[in-house]
């Protein structure tokens, strides 16, 4: 009887920490009593996202665990001599590191950095305000490439667009993300009376090991050369591996496994929804002229990753989708999952400030979707 406790214990503290995971195993696993399991579920996985999604966050992580990101930081962080300049300079950070390191990993690296910063200026406002610009610039951002985030890399694949053929896609969204910034920070960053100039943490790259750094930017360009199509993704894979048992095993084993999971769910519970023909027809029928609308939906009660996998067994408007999930990042917390990232890092270092920042993040969020929603109207 103890034994089956702590197993029912262990499954509601996985539900606790992975919802959306566990949503994605019960919908793989009812998908499977519809539809058994033959040699058709070979076809639902798609490997070189899986294998691309893998390869980039055991690069980042090697990168990550050197210090390469936190003294980019810190160096930035020493440039900014006001407080309305240190939030510019840390939501622009955001914003064009997460293109190249991921949404994630740019509020996991730069997020405590930020609250370590502002800490001396006394502005609870004020620090809210700049960590809810970064949690949104780093979504924003990272829509522009497809290494930016995880649906990105999947629709880049998915969709076979070419790489000049995805970035002027979301080139409109991202130019008009990164002007709405700007001015954002430059009209409501609030600077509080009589508050000391920003001293950011100092700089400091003399301990970082630049040789080791070498390994991990080889297996970054050989990545981007898959991105491009100029490298077969399994070369990638065995490239990485191989550096991450040398150089750092820790990076292989401190990534994002539950994320590669839930990828894996979602592509078994579409893959069955596929040839389930009346459920196909009904979701095709309800997505069909209204993509754009249906994934942004989806995204906030779903976020935009599952939305992505599971909109993409249902259309063929490839653009309509990619636009509509990245932009459908913005909106509620659960939106893009790496929101709660931010949100936790505030919840921790201004625990008595958690209900301004979800207000302030939600009405932040709402007005860049309906600005960029608009510009999605007018750009056609």
């Amino acid at each position: 009887m103890s034994l089956l406790r702590g197993s029912v214990v262990s499954l509601g503290e996985l539900v606790r920490r992975d919802p959306v995971l566990a949503a994605a195993v019960v919908l793989a696993a009812l998908s499977c009593a519809v539809v058994p399991p033959d040699a058709g579920y070979l076809d639902y996985i798609d490997l070189r996202t899986i294998g691309m999604l893998f390869s980039l966050m055991v690069i980042m992580a090697g990168l990550t665990r050197l210090g390469v990101f936190t003294a980019v930081c810190r160096y930035l962080l020493a440039v900014a001599r006001s407080p309305r300049r240190l939030s510019l300079v840390l939501s622009l950070l955001a914003f064009f590191s997460s293109m190249l390191i991921t949404n994630d990993v740019a509020l996991v690296t730069f997020v405590p950095l930020a609250l370590l910063a502002l800490r001396p200026l006394g502005s609870e406002r004020l620090t809210c305000f700049t960590v809810v610009m970064m949690t949104v610039a780093a979504n924003l951002g990272s829509m522009f490439t497809p290494v930016g985030n995880p649906q990105n890399l999947y629709l880049y694949s998915a969709s076979h667009l070419s790489l000049s053929g995805f970035l002027l896609l979301m080139l409109p969204y991202t130019v008009a993300a990164l002007v709405l910034i700007v001015l954002s920070v430059l009209f409501f960053a609030r600077v509080p009376v009589d508050s000391p100039g920003a001293e950011g943490p100092g700089a400091d790259a003399a301990g970082i090991p630049w040789a080791r750094i070498v390994p991990w930017a080889v297996a970054f360009v050989f990545a981007l050369l898959s991105v491009a199509r100029i490298l077969p993704f399994q070369v990638v894979v065995v490239v990485t591996v191989a550096i991450g048992l040398v150089a750092d095993r820790g990076a292989i084993a401190h990534i994002d496994y539950a994320l590669l999971a839930t990828f894996v769910a979602f592509f078994v519970f579409v893959g069955n929804m596929g040839r389930v023909e009346a459920v196909d027809a009904l979701i095709a029928q309800m997505v069909e002229g209204h993509e754009l609308a249906v994934s942004v939906a989806a995204s906030q009660v779903l976020s935009n990753v599952p939305a992505a996998i599971l909109l993409s067994g249902f259309t063929s408007n490839w653009s309509a989708l990619i636009v509509g999930v990245n932009l459908g990042g913005l909106g509620t917390l659960i939106a893009s999952m790496a929101s709660l990232i931010s949100y936790k890092q505030v919840a921790l270092a201004l625990p008595r400030a958690k209900g301004r920042y979800l207000a302030l993040f939600t009405a932040w969020n709402l007005v860049f979707l309906v600005a960029l929603l608009a510009v999605c109207l007018v750009a056609g």
